[in-house]
């Protein structure tokens, strides 16, 4: 028996008011913004932050620059495994919409930015412990996000993606601690100096089983390079205004998370070792509790374990066999 996976997606509005849903994985960074005394301020002082940041990189036509504004949307998609309605949360990502304030235009931007997955979770915090349990050197399972990789490309390829999204996803992530990067000549005018790793990443290889490529970029006045991930041609396929809505969101949420890297004194150099034990930065006036999201993955992972992994493991194994991408 074949199985038609089918993709359910729900929208809210990541704003001032945004309260996270029962159903969105507690490790991800809007929720925990969005936690405590302080969070309104949090999201509103996040906000401000990307506008502004937006503003000084879409700076032509733009003599006051406060020409344009962000809107934010948190984007769910539903798995449903045997077509009895029954789902699993299974991808939430971000997608942008630029407000131009002077036109009274909104213009879509991209979809995927932020990435998070519970599979992910389960892959990383689950698998990947199991498989090096007692071993003395780090290895990655032959089929590590095997599964999860053909589940993201299939979502993409859907129906359901195409009518809600008119461009295939960048998704947006900090670099490697564990890499260097050395930049390159080739200077984007909206993404900046490109940088090459002296390696592969794990995250990388993860991700190329998604069908996803990467290139790393530093735009102008930034502390440190980003990693784009994307299908197709990153520099040609978005307009400028597309990509600017990507780096001045996903660079601000690194500053709050990662502050150690984007939000140093000083900008990354020829080559760059990123470090999140590098004492000269500034932080955000905004609240994130780091070590708490670390704790969490795991808990998440187990419970993809029990109520998506093992319930439907004769299934997602014949799927995954069978599943031409």
């Amino acid at each position: 028996m074949s199985h038609e996976f089918t993709y359910s997606i729900s929208k809210i509005r990541f704003d001032e008011d945004y309260q996270p849903s029962a159903k969105t994985r507690i490790t991800t960074n809007f929720a925990n913004l969005a936690r405590g005394e302080r969070r309104q301020q949090n999201l509103r002082d996040t906000l401000s932050m990307m506008n502004n940041r937006f503003n000084t990189l879409a700076h032509w036509d733009n003599p006051t620059g406060n020409r344009y504004a962000l809107e934010l949307d948190i984007v769910s998609v539903d798995i449903d495994i045997e077509g009895k309605g029954e789902t699993f949360p299974s991808i939430e990502v971000l997608k942008t919409t630029i407000i131009d304030q002077q036109t009274n235009e909104r213009i879509d931007g991209l979809i995927g930015n932020n990435f998070s997955s519970y599979v992910r979770d389960y892959d990383f915090s689950v698998v990947l412990p199991e498989h090096n349990k007692g071993q003395t050197d780090f290895s990655v399972p032959e089929d590590f996000g095997a599964l999860h990789g053909k589940i993201f490309q299939h979502f993409v390829r859907s129906d359901v993606y195409k009518t809600n999204f008119k461009k295939l996803p960048v998704i947006c992530l900090s670099v490697s601690e564990t890499k260097t990067y050395q930049r390159t000549e080739n200077k984007h005018p909206i993404l900046g100096y490109e940088y090459v790793p002296n390696e592969s990443s794990l995250t990388e290889a993860y991700f190329k089983k998604m069908g996803l490529q990467v290139r790393y970029f530093m735009p102008a006045n930034s502390a440190a390079p980003l990693a784009f991930y994307f299908y197709g041609n990153l520099l040609n396929d978005y307009t400028n205004l597309e990509l600017i809505g990507t780096i001045s969101t996903m660079e601000t949420f690194q500053k709050i998370y990662r502050p150690e890297i984007y939000n140093a004194n000083a900008a990354a150099g020829e080559r760059f070792k990123p470090s999140l034990k590098h004492p000269d930065h500034s932080l955000t006036q905004i609240q994130y509790d780091r070590e708490e999201r670390s704790q969490l993955a795991a808990k998440q992972g187990k419970f993809t374990e029990e109520h998506f992994i093992k319930p439907y493991q004769t299934i997602l194994e014949q799927w995954s066999r069978n599943i031409a991408l």
